[in-house]
């Protein structure tokens, strides 16, 4: 006999199929830019030809400072997206679930924006999207101490709509998307347009000045600190010493008004 949890298998996969077949909307899962054993993300290992790595994406972002691709397309589309978070959506986890229009959680779903433990800012929409959710001050707080939080926090602070259980996450998922799928697809696009419009920065400007940035800070003995205490499972030690050499990020403007802004 199928058990229930085959059966919302089953139903997601048709659902799916039958949004697919609708075109535009998406269900994605979070994935964690440290993974569960908390091993760090290519690029921050602290020794040898990985020091060598750092170096060249360093020189790389701050030559050729962008919105990172992934991120320009989906902060950019006008197709609303669906996180659905089924486990630790940390680091650029985090910034991938930020870039939805809707979050929902499993139950076993934490976040956290563990960047400046690695001596690290965030991507764009950490610094864009959050403070949208949770407001400044409890964006400022996240960003600011790395705290990772857990479900039943994340909905209490507005970062995510809604926890379900984890069983039932992609058919709930799916099930919203499937909601929206039904009203006017022009409708419904013009209105993310307008909530672009209304509530966004300038991505691409943002973005580039991130990618400045994190070319400065990947040249800091703080970076190197913060990646060699997580992996010898100490506490770090921050001096706050400039990189000795390198131009300084590009200062960006702030948002502009709605009026102002080009046509979306």
């Amino acid at each position: 006999m199928e058990s229930n949890r085959e059966k919302a298998r089953r139903k997601g996969l048709r659902m799916a199929a039958q949004l697919a077949a609708i075109g535009g909307f998406v269900a994605a899962s979070a994935a964690a830019a440290l993974s569960q054993a908390g091993e760090p993300a290519p690029g921050v290992a602290s020794d040898g030809a990985n020091n060598q790595a750092a170096s060249s994406t360093a020189e790389r972002l701050h030559t050729t400072p962008r919105l990172t691709p992934a991120a320009d397309a989906l902060l950019h589309t006008d197709v609303p997206v669906i996180a659905a978070v089924n486990g630790a959506a940390v680091g650029w986890g985090m910034e991938l679930a930020l870039m939805a229009d809707i979050r929902i959680a499993s139950e076993r779903a934490r976040f956290g924006e563990l960047f400046v433990k690695r001596g690290l800012c965030c991507d764009a929409p950490g610094l864009g999207r959050l403070a949208q959710a949770v407001g400044r001050e409890r964006a400022a707080e996240l960003l600011f101490t790395g705290r990772v939080v857990d479900a039943p926090e994340a909905a209490a602070i507005g970062l995510v709509s809604r926890v379900v259980p984890h069983d039932e996450l992609l058919p709930s998922a799916l099930e919203l998307a499937a909601v929206i799928a039904a009203n006017p697809p022009l409708a419904v696009q013009r209105m993310k347009a307008g909530l672009r419009r209304a509530l966004d920065p300038d991505w691409r400007e943002l973005g580039s000045w991130v990618s400045a940035t994190l070319g400065e800070l990947f040249r800091t003995d703080d970076h190197r600190e913060g990646v060699a205490a997580f992996l010898e499972r100490r506490e770090a030690r921050f001096t706050g010493r400039e990189p000795s050499a390198g131009p300084r990020p590009r200062p960006v403007s702030g948002p502009s008004s709605p009026a102002s802004r080009p046509s979306t």
